[in-house]
């Protein structure tokens, strides 16, 4: 990943992560919480791509695993969000910009459930029945519900960050492979000259003299 990627993403996750656990936790609402973590991974997904997606997934995912008052084995939530993070960029199109807002809204209700699917699916294969007593379904609803509320006024900001961060002039030109000419670019911007400028100057002048000489011999030989 680019570094600018890199030093947008770590505090959008580590300020999700921290809202997250202080304030949407704390609610108390009937059923799943709000994952604000999950839709911040999703707006980053959503113009890194899937590569990017992924890697941003399994940091986020780790951290909540770590973070307190977690009670689940380590690693679990960063395999959830490692492969919703891949999915999610999956979607990116070439220009890196979604125009429309029905895509990503799909994509965040099915984020919510798959996520919900993915967490109780492995923790049964762990041991963990924590789902089956509070519910499947109403997890499945409740997630979909809050997370989809959540997310037009998430998705689009973090989407908006990403984008600026990504459009860095030097981290495209860097991307790109290609070293700008700095003679002409310093020409063309610091001077105002241009040589494309000066070369059909120059060949306007040579012609206008062509012209005024072929005019002075004929005037001589009419004479």
């Amino acid at each position: 990943m680019r570094v600018n990627r890199i030093l947008l993403s770590v505090p959008l996750v580590v300020v999700a992560l921290v809202i997250q656990v202080s304030v949407l936790a704390r609610l108390h609402l009937p059923g799943a919480v709000p994952d604000l973590l999950l839709l911040t991974v999703l707006g980053l997904a959503m113009v890194y791509g899937h590569v990017g997606g992924a890697l941003i997934g399994f940091g986020a995912g780790l951290l909540a695993d770590l973070a307190p008052p977690a009670d689940h084995a380590a690693g679990r939530y960063a395999l959830v969000l490692c492969l919703i993070g891949y999915l999610a960029g999956l979607i990116k199109p070439e220009t890196g910009q979604i125009k429309s807002a029905t895509g990503p809204m799909v994509v965040v209700v099915a984020a919510a459930v798959g996520s919900t699917l993915l967490y109780a699916g492995v923790g049964a294969l762990v041991g963990d029945t924590a789902a089956r007593h509070v519910g499947l379904t109403g997890l499945l609803f409740t997630s979909a519900l809050y997370d989809l509320l959540l997310a037009p006024f998430v998705v689009p900001a973090i989407m908006f960050l990403a984008r600026r961060a990504d459009n860095d002039p030097l981290a495209e030109t860097n991307s790109a492979g290609k070293s700008p000419d700095i003679s002409s670019g310093w020409i063309s911007s610091g001077t105002g000259l241009r040589i494309g400028g000066q070369r059909g100057g120059l060949k306007l002048k040579a012609a206008r003299s062509r012209a005024t000489r072929a005019g002075r011999i004929k005037g001589v030989k009419r004479l």
